[in-house]
Formats: structure tokens, C-alpha cells, sequence
């Protein structure tokens, strides 16, 4: 299950933090789950991602070119990748493979390439298991690169590599830093806040100092951000992706419903 059951409780959720930009469509799933549930929706990005300049890039002695499968778990991942292609002026061969963590992720592809399934790659349910079971097709013959944050790239997929002796490199090509929300923060108390990467729960921290949960609830996406929730002692309430909730929006959905039912 992906929400645990001693979150469920008759508690009222009245405002959630989403650490993410405001979405650009008024037609988005987390206007139709505000007026679903009457909740206040904020949107707020707890962090910010830098891009690190190629000539910092070069110090790392990568050679882009030389890889034939490059893993991606973001659609941030992809926009630092190919502007570090464009800055070293680097040509990625028409051969390269492409694996991603999900299919949405894949698809963002299509602003850079054209587009083949032959070559793109992607898990079946947006978990790391499933994006496994596609790279462990071709362990054996591919050279792959992880483009990754600096400071957030995903450790299981790193250990996943390193023990079934996968030949990879970690290729830095951009950084997080935490947003300065303190007026936020003091301004609003959040019912629910939704965390998508170890670095936002740091940045909440930083935001507010001595935050205590004290009844909020924690929703976290990736397996990274879930382990940082319950590292630094808190009740983590939602767990994405899963196959029930695929989605932040989903988990949200499964756990206010069973709110409601409470009441």
C-alpha cells in the first residue's frame, strides 16, 4: 500500500504545499483534486536546479560520445544533457539508447530527437524495479551514463549498477539549491507537503528552522525521498510511485479519500 494506514485518520486537510511550479494548464489533475477535496493547493519549488558549465564539466574528463546507452530519471536530466551536448559542440550518434524511469520521461525526448521505441527505453510503472528489469536487457552490451544532479543523484540505481557489474559513469551536468521560502513558510501552515527529492526536505529545514511535523502530513515520490523522510524521524504518509499510486496526484487522491471516509 502506498498509503500507510496509520495516516488515515479524521483529520481536515485545508492547505498542501506541492514543491513543484505552478502547473502552466488550468485543465491540470491538481486543479480537479482541489476542487475535488476543497483544499488550497500551493505550489512552491523547494529547490532550484543550477546548471554546471561545461568548462566545470570537462574537469570531470567525460567523454559523452563514448557512451551507448545514457540513463535518464527526469525530464531535467534531459534538458542538462543536451544543452552540455550543445555547449561541448558533441554529436550523439543516431545508435545511442536512451532509459528512462518512465514513460512520460521518455516522451520528453522527442524535444531533442527523433523519437524511435528501438532506442527508447522506459519502465512499465515508473519504479526503479521496472526501470532494472529494462537495463538488465542490456547490461551486457551498453557503456552507460547517468546524467545526474550533483547532489541528488539516486543511490539504489547507482548500487543497481555497480552490482550487476555494469560498465557507467556518473556524468554531473547540473546542482540543487534550496529556494528561499521563509515568508512562506511563516506566513502558511501546510496540511500535507509534497516532497519529490531528498534535496526539498533538506530545503524545508533550511526554510524553517526546528520544523517539528506535529500532525503534517508527508508525501514522498522516489525511493531516495522516502528514505530522507523516515532518516530524519518523520511519519512518512504517502509513498509514490506504486502501482496503486503511480503519481503524486494519485497519492493524494487515495489519501484524502480515505480522510473523507473518516468523517
Amino acid at each position: 500500500m502506498s498509503v500507510e494506514k496509520k495516516a488515515t485518520t479524521s483529520k481536515t486537510i485545508k492547505r498542501i504545499l506541492i514543491s513543484q511550479a505552478r502547473p502552466d494548464s488550468e485543465r491540470s489533475p491538481y486543479f480537479e483534486l482541489a476542487s475535488k477535496y476543497k483544499v488550497e493547493l500551493h505550489f512552491h519549488p523547494l529547490i532550484q536546479l543550477v546548471s554546471i558549465p561545461s568548462k566545470e564539466f570537462r574537469k570531470s574528463k567525460i567523454d559523452i560520445a563514448n557512451y551507448t546507452g545514457v540513463i535518464f530519471t527526469s525530464k531535467n536530466a534531459i534538458d542538462h544533457f543536451f544543452r552540455t551536448c550543445d555547449e561541448l559542440k558533441v554529436n550523439v550518434s543516431q545508435e545511442t539508447k536512451y532509459f528512462c524511469i518512465t514513460e512520460a520521461v521518455a516522451l520528453y525526448l522527442q524535444k531533442f530527437i527523433m523519437y524511435r521505441k528501438r532506442k527508447v527505453f522506459f519502465g512499465a510503472d515508473g519504479s526503479n524495479k521496472k526501470l532494472f528489469d529494462v537495463l538488465n536487457k542490456h547490461k551486457g552490451n551498453e557503456r552507460f551514463l547517468y546524467v545526474c544532479s550533483e547532489n541528488q543523484q539516486d543511490n539504489e540505481i547507482v548500487n543497481w549498477l555497480k552490482d550487476h557489474s555494469c560498465t557507467f559513469d556518473m556524468a554531473y551536468m547540473y546542482r540543487s539549491v534550496s529556494s528561499d521560502l521563509k515568508e512562506v513558510f511563516e506566513k502558511h501552515h501546510f496540511d500535507v507537503i509534497c516532497l519529490f527529492t531528498p534535496s526539498g526536505l533538506k530545503s524545508v529545514y533550511e526554510n524553517k528552522p526546528g520544523f517539528i511535523q506535529n500532525g503534517t502530513a508527508i508525501c514522498a515520490f522516489g525511493s531516495n525521498t522516502c528514505k530522507a523522510v523516515e532518516e530524519a524521524g518523520l511519519t512518512l504518509h504517502i509513498k509514490v510511485p506504486s502501482p496503486q499510486t503511480p503519481s503524486m496526484i494519485a497519492g493524494l487522491d487515495l489519501y484524502l479519500s480515505q480522510l473523507s471516509k473518516k468523517k
